[in-house]
C-alpha cells in the first residue's frame, strides 16, 4: 500500500489503517515522515489532553472514565497509553489498557506506545501518533504518560492542557508536588478522593498557587477531587478541562506554536547528528573519536568540536 492510499484510509477512519500507520510512525520507518506529511494538513480540529502524575495515582482508571464522560458527550475519543521500557531487557508490559476495560468497549481507540527508553514520561513518537489520530477525526486524544517525577514533563510540551494527578497518602504533598509538576498543571486532580488527606492535599496545592501571582483574566488552575473507580467527580474535571480549552484559545495557540519549534528543532538535530554518523565520520568514525576521549587524549568539549567542524566541512 502507498503512503497515499493509507493516508486516506486513516483520514476514511478505518481502524486496521489506523492501526498500521501508528505501527509505521512508532517503528519510525522511512515511510514514518511522509506519511505524518500526508496527514498533517488534516489536523488543527482536534485537542491533546495530557494527564501525568506519580505512579499509582490512578491516571489510567481516570483516563477510562473521562473517556467515557466525552463520548457520553458525543466526541470521538482515543487514547495514547504509555509504558516504560525496560533498561535491562528492553521489553514493556503495556498494561495500562488492561485499566481502561469500559473505554474499550465504549468504542474508545486505545493505543499503547512503550517509551523505548525515551525520557520525559512520554515516547518519542507520541506527537507523531496524535498527529494520526486527530488525522483519523478524534475530537479529543488524551495521553497518559508514565508515572513520573519532578522533571519528567514532556507532557506540556506535547498537550494542549495539561492534568497532574495526584493521591493522598503517598508522603509530603508540597514535596511531591514541587518544580516541574507544579509549572505545567492547567488543572490538579486529587485522585482517590475517599481516602484520609484528601483534603489536607488539596489544600496544600491551594496554598501553593494561592503564592503565585495571577492576572485577573488570566486562568487559575483549579483543585478538584475525584474517586475515579466509581466515576465520582469526573464531569467536573471535563467541564473544567472544556473551560480551559474555550477561555485559553490564545494560549494554545502559543502552546502549538511553541511544540512546532519544539519538534522541529528536535527533528533537525537527530537529522543532523545522522548525517554526521553515516557521512562525515563514517562506520566507526564516533567509537574511534570516544577512544581518544576515554584515553584523556582529548576532553569531551574538543571532541563536539571536532565533530562540528567534520559537519561544517561537509555543507
Amino acid at each position: 500500500m502507498t503512503i497515499e492510499a493509507l493516508a486516506a484510509r486513516v483520514r476514511a477512519g478505518e481502524p486496521r489503517a489506523l492501526a498500521r500507520a501508528l505501527s509505521v510512525v512508532e517503528d519510525e520507518t522511512p515511510q514514518a515522515s511522509a506519511l505524518v506529511g500526508a496527514l498533517y494538513p488534516h489536523t488543527g480540529h482536534g485537542a491533546i489532553v495530557g494527564l501525568t502524575g506519580a505512579p499509582g495515582a490512578g491516571k489510567s482508571t481516570l483516563v477510562d472514565r473521562l473517556a467515557l464522560g466525552w463520548c457520553a458527550r458525543q466526541r470521538r475519543v482515543a487514547i495514547l497509553a504509555v509504558d516504560p521500557t525496560s533498561p535491562f531487557t528492553g521489553g514493556a508490559l503495556l498494561g495500562d489498557r488492561v485499566r481502561m476495560q469500559h473505554a474499550g468497549d465504549g468504542g474508545v481507540f486505545i493505543r499503547s506506545m512503550a517509551t523505548r527508553g525515551h525520557l520525559g514520561g512520554l515516547a518519542r513518537t507520541t506527537a507523531d501518533a496524535a498527529i494520526v489520530l486527530e488525522a483519523a477525526g478524534y475530537d479529543l486524544v488524551i495521553v497518559e504518560t508514565v508515572g513520573v517525577g519532578q522533571d519528567e514533563v514532556e507532557i506540556v510540551r506535547t498537550a494542549d492542557v495539561s492534568l497532574v494527578v495526584v493521591v493522598p497518602g503517598m508522603g509530603d504533598d508540597v514535596q511531591a508536588l514541587k518544580a516541574g509538576l507544579m509549572e505545567i498543571a492547567d488543572i490538579y486532580v486529587v485522585n482517590k478522593a475517599d481516602r484520609d488527606g484528601a483534603d489536607r492535599a488539596a489544600a496544600a496545592i491551594d496554598g501553593l498557587l494561592s503564592l503565585q501571582p495571577v492576572a485577573a483574566e488570566a486562568w487559575r488552575p483549579p483543585v478538584l477531587r475525584t474517586e475515579a473507580t466509581s466515576g465520582a467527580g469526573v464531569e467536573a474535571v471535563i467541564d473544567a478541562t472544556e473551560a480551559f480549552l474555550a477561555r485559553t484559545a490564545p494560549l494554545v495557540e502559543t502552546r502549538r506554536r511553541q511544540r512546532a519549534a519544539a519538534r522541529v528543532r528536535d527533528l533537525a538535530l537527530r537529522q543532523v547528528w545522522g548525517h554526521l554518523e553515516r557521512e562525515a565520520l563514517g562506520p566507526g568514525g564516533f567509537e574511534a573519536l570516544i577512544d581518544r576521549v576515554a584515553a584523556r587524549e582529548i576532553d569531551a568539549h574538543a571532541a563536539a568540536r571536532a565533530l562540528t567542524a567534520r559537519l561544517l566541512e561537509g555543507r
